[in-house]
């Protein structure tokens, strides 16, 4: 029975696209594939806590602190209180001693990024448990550099999914893509990723391998006489249960285009007035101040949703939103796949991306969606304004997404080759 140890940056009920992925190959790996499945991760749930007090951390009174679906957590507290100068020096005599070598630059953006647990270095060797493997993701956070020191010390094989999204400036700082160099491999989720990774970091073309992502389209795949709730009678006015509705999930910043669609909507609403345009996930100040903006200078119908009302990933507002939209709109710059996309097609439903980075990988143009150029905020108007328009082409887009998801993006799916390569490595070790 092999034993893999996953260090992801955070853990359910943390969600994000890279949490979530972590969290369902795990659940199958030790339920279909009969690995012993270790997973260890920071206290931190949003993004802010992996490097500030100010963020939301889950406590150890919760239920789900060391248990999910069967599956046991240790969660490390993040270190909040030491110097740069002193977490540096605490890194590299560890480092060192297991003859790790990683630039200081590179060192110092990552511990900038979060989250330093200190203490899991101390569990890890007063444990000394032994591991065939070592599961690591997302670029750039701090997790990656206790993989790799494992790595080191137990001589073992160390993976990373950085879900590296580099058509974003922040991915690309000088020295912090040097931790990337030293995986034994790389896992990518589309194909112009790989070639990015293997053109400019001469990374060799076998140690990065692809697997997409996965979705679980039975959640979403649902007929109306099955949904737990209306969506649109919960939150529509009651006249207005059949007006068009354009659905947005995830990060509400610049990044992922909610700020673009923000700017779009006066467009749109002039065109197409009966249209609710409804937003899922954490805020952000610039899309509140942006959303501030626009309700004083026009009258729209936008319901905005965070995760605190909602309960877990598959909430049944969330999955009912998902079932009942005309049209998902996610036009992001920063996507290494993008799971909200493949969920809409889970639902049947046509999605708009972006022109840039992987999503023309994930979305086939004019097949099972409609690419824009990023923040182009007329051509996002006219896409959306086209779909709308044309209920054929919306149900066409949507069906074949559907298809293609439920043939090649299953979790079982994702899970069986991740297995695959697991085994193929594990094999070459024992060589």
């Amino acid at each position: 029975m092999p034993k893999i140890l996953f260090l992801p940056t955070r853990y359910y009920p943390s969600i994000s696209g890279a949490e979530f992925y972590i969290q369902s190959i795990a659940e199958i790996l030790e339920r279909d594939y009969k690995y012993k499945i270790d997973i260890m991760t920071s206290n931190a749930i949003d993004f802010k806590a992996l490097k500030s007090s100010q963020g939301k951390i889950i406590q150890k009174g919760n239920k789900f602190f060391s248990k999910v679906n069967n599956l046991h957590i240790d969660r490390f507290s993040v270190d909040y209180e030491s110097s740069l100068k002193e977490k540096m020096k605490f890194v590299k005599q560890n480092i060192l001693q297991a003859k790790l070598k990683l630039s200081d630059e590179c060192l110092k953006q990552l511990l900038k990024n979060g989250p330093f647990v200190k203490t899991l270095f101390d569990f890890i060797k007063n444990n000394q448990k032994d591991y065939d493997l070592i599961h690591t993701t997302f670029f750039p956070y701090f997790n990656l550099i206790i993989g790799l020191w494992l790595g080191k010390l137990l001589k073992k094989p160390v993976f990373c999914t950085p879900f590296f999204h580099y058509s974003n400036p922040r991915y690309l700082k000088p020295y912090i893509d040097e931790v990337l160099t030293k995986f034994d491999i790389l896992i990518a989720c589309t194909r112009s990723e790989k070639q990015y990774l293997i053109k400019n970091y001469n990374i060799p073309e076998n140690k990065v391998v692809i697997i997409p992502m996965g979705v679980d389209f039975r959640k979403f795949d649902l007929k109306k006489d099955k949904q737990k709730i209306s969506f649109k009678r919960s939150y529509f006015l009651e006249d207005e249960t059949k007006f068009y509705m354009v659905l947005f999930c995830g990060y509400k910043n610049y990044e992922k285009g909610a700020i673009s669609i923000l700017k779009s909507i006066p467009y749109i609403i002039k065109k197409i007035p009966k249209v609710y345009f409804v937003f899922i996930g954490p805020s952000t100040i610039a899309f509140n101040r942006e959303l501030a903006k626009l309700k004083k200078k026009f009258e729209v119908r936008i319901i905005n949703l965070t995760p605190d009302n909602l309960k877990g990933y598959y909430d049944p507002k969330k999955i009912a939103a998902f079932n009942e939209t005309d049209l998902f709109l996610m036009p992001s710059r920063s996507d290494a796949y993008g799971i909200a996309f493949l969920e809409a097609w889970a639902s049947r439903k046509p999605v708009i991306g972006s022109k840039i980075g992987a999503t023309p990988d994930v979305i086939n143009d004019g097949i099972d969606g409609i690419l824009v150029q990023f923040d182009d905020i007329e051509e996002i108007s006219n896409a959306v304004i086209r779909l709308l328009n044309k209920k054929k082409l919306r149900k066409k887009l949507g069906q074949t997404g559907y298809r293609k998801i439920k043939k090649f993006n299953t979790w079982e799916n994702i899970a069986k080759s991740t297995n695959k390569l697991y085994q193929e490595i594990l094999k070459s070790n024992e060589i």
